[in-house]
């Protein structure tokens, strides 16, 4: 689907879906919108809006890295943003030059829906052009990244304070599992961070430059947002490394405990070993009390050994 919004010198707007017959000449700036275009959609990128092949195929390929090219008439920008899911990623491509803007995606987008429908019912437009749609669309796209990392903490938290009483399998896999979709969000939002930086240090977009500002507090958010996903990946290293250390020390708990047993059975199967030889020479087996004997000798030695264990600290 294509859309039109086009906005004349006495800052009136209009709204078409033809692109073939549309008159660009009598407006100020105008914003077109290809939102999941189909292939003969696609194909007046070319044949009306003249746009370079390379970065027609780039739109069309999509899974582009977030960048910048700059061609002779427009410069195209590249960025993703996130999906229903929180993690799928989708790409968005700007066209951008003097009096237009071109957003091209093959999803629909809520953050593109919400600009152009604001931009439609706003009373005052005579502070929008090209560039503040640019700035509106990618700050929203941004700001959607909050909530989701916000989710992810609580996740994160309610793993290292377990209130359910998982098991220790569990809450690992579970980690793991909040260190995949951080990582795939840091693969996501330092292009992003890196994109922006370089656009705000371009000169060939002149409109950036005018609202320098606001572009730069997009790029302080980015640089929060990767600070964010930084520190909980950290974060879940010390959970990681803390569940392991906790197993290690029971796993160590109880292997002393089985040793201290161990060591406790050996003296007495060593005595048993000796009276169950049944040899015929072997005066203690025709002992009256013998049985009784040798069970208080046990019973002594294991005494013993304990309180031996327990003096050395073993347990």
């Amino acid at each position: 689907m294509i859309q039109i919004l086009a906005v004349n010198s006495e800052n009136e707007r209009t709204l078409d879906r033809n692109l073939d017959n549309f008159q660009f000449e009598h407006y100020k700036w105008w914003w077109i919108d290809f939102n999941k275009p189909t292939e003969e959609e696609i194909k007046k990128l070319d044949k009306i809006l003249n746009f370079h092949p390379l970065a027609i195929e780039d739109c069309i390929q999509g899974q582009q890295r977030p960048k910048m090219d700059y061609y002779d008439d427009f410069s195209l920008v590249v960025t993703h943003t996130i999906g229903e899911n929180h993690y799928n990623q989708h790409e968005i491509d700007f066209f951008l030059g003097d009096h237009f803007i071109v957003t091209f995606h093959l999803t629909d987008l809520i953050e593109v829906n919400q600009v152009w429908n604001e931009l439609i019912k706003r009373k005052d437009i005579d502070n929008w052009d090209e560039f503040r749609v640019f700035y509106e669309v990618f700050d929203k796209v941004v700001d959607n990244f909050f909530p989701i990392i916000y989710e992810l903490e609580d996740q994160i938290n309610d793993v290292e304070e377990n209130p359910n009483h998982l098991s220790m399998n569990l809450l690992l896999d579970r980690l793991f599992e909040l260190r995949h979709e951080l990582l795939k969000l840091r693969h996501t939002i330092n292009p992003i961070r890196d994109l922006l930086y370089r656009i705000l240090n371009s000169h060939h977009l002149e409109g950036i430059h005018s609202r320098r500002e606001y572009f730069a507090d997009i790029y302080d958010h980015l640089l929060k947002l990767s600070e964010m996903v930084d520190s909980n990946r950290d974060i879940t290293n010390d959970i990681r490394d803390n569940f392991i250390s906790l197993n290690s020390y029971q796993q160590n708990q109880v292997i002393q405990i089985l040793t201290i047993i161990t060591s406790i059975f050996a003296p007495l199967t060593f005595i048993a070993g000796i009276y169950g030889m049944n040899f015929v020479n072997m005066p203690e087996l025709e002992w009256h009390y013998g049985y009784f004997i040798i069970l208080g000798i046990m019973l002594l030695v294991s005494i013993i050994m304990i309180f031996w264990f327990r003096k050395k600290g073993w347990f």
